[in-house]
């Protein structure tokens, strides 16, 4: 659900990878990967993320029914 939100939420915003990692102040290839489900995320780096999207974290955990 976190990747398949994040990967949503950011394409929504229009924004790329790279700017969703300046945003949150991580890295480009660390963005990749969580998107891709290959790493497991930190609470710490989830408010980040969120903060970053301009939503609040509990929305990046939201399953919407969604594989």
């Amino acid at each position: 659900m976190l990747a398949r939100n994040i990967r949503r939420l950011r394409q929504a915003s229009g924004i790329s990878q790279e700017e969703l990692a300046s945003r949150a102040q991580l890295h480009r290839t660390y963005i990749s990967s969580v998107e891709r489900r290959e790493r497991n995320v930190s609470l710490e780096n989830i408010f980040k993320i969120a903060q970053a999207l301009g939503v609040p974290a509990t929305v990046l955990l939201e399953d919407e029914g969604g594989a």
